[in-house]
């Protein structure tokens, strides 16, 4: 029996596009299914941090200004996100941002030792070893794209953004996990889907 087909993680600081192009490989895929000879659509992970957001009574300013409300929502987001993709088992799924999230806001707003320590959950390797067998995308920031809606975390200005998007480039490399960059200068949908559904039929035929 043919292995799943790998899971695919879109990352990257917010206002990346990620959101719109989880959507549209969803939809590409669904309506392909046959072409790549797919037993099912792949689920959506999606809205993972806004949801413990709601659940446990936080809001997007605690993360700037509480350090230790800040620490304890990103822990609570690597635990809903590990939870989510274990609950998965063998369903192949595309994954809205990803438990990394966590580790890079801690480090931007808490602190390095701190967002070290959230490596150390219990769920933490098998994070790492999902992505690493998985297809991960990291979007680069574009400027035009930056755009408040009221629940997510914006930052200070482009230089902040843009440290984010470092730290995220930091963290995948210090955890061995291979990444493609998706860069701003492709800005059509169609073509952002393109890239991401190459890189991510290039590792499905590699790993069968």
């Amino acid at each position: 029996m043919p292995p799943p087909p790998p899971n695919i993680y879109i990352i990257g600081a917010q206002s990346t596009g990620k959101t719109t192009l989880v959507t549209a490989l969803s939809e590409h895929f669904t309506q392909s299914s046959s072409l790549y000879a797919l037993a099912k659509e792949p689920y959506q992970i999606k809205e993972t941090a806004r949801n413990v957001l709601k659940q446990h009574y936080f809001t997007a300013s605690d993360i700037t200004n509480s350090k230790s409300r800040a620490l304890e929502l990103q822990r609570l987001i690597i635990e809903a996100q590990a939870a989510a993709e274990t609950e998965l088992g063998e369903t192949w799924y595309i994954s809205d941002r990803s438990a990394l999230d966590a580790v890079v806001y801690a480090q931007q707003y808490v602190g390095a030792t701190e967002a070290g320590d959230l490596q150390q959950e219990a769920a933490w390797d098998g994070i790492v070893r999902r992505m690493k067998a998985g297809v991960v995308i990291l979007c680069e920031p574009n400027v035009k794209w930056l755009i408040e809606d009221g629940v997510r975390l914006m930052p200070r200005d482009e230089s902040e953004w843009l440290q984010l998007h470092s730290h995220f480039s930091d963290l995948l490399a210090g955890n061995g996990i291979k990444y493609t960059m998706l860069p701003s200068s492709i800005a059509q949908l169609t073509e952002r889907v393109n890239l991401v559904v190459d890189q991510w039929n290039g590792k499905r035929v590699g790993s069968q």
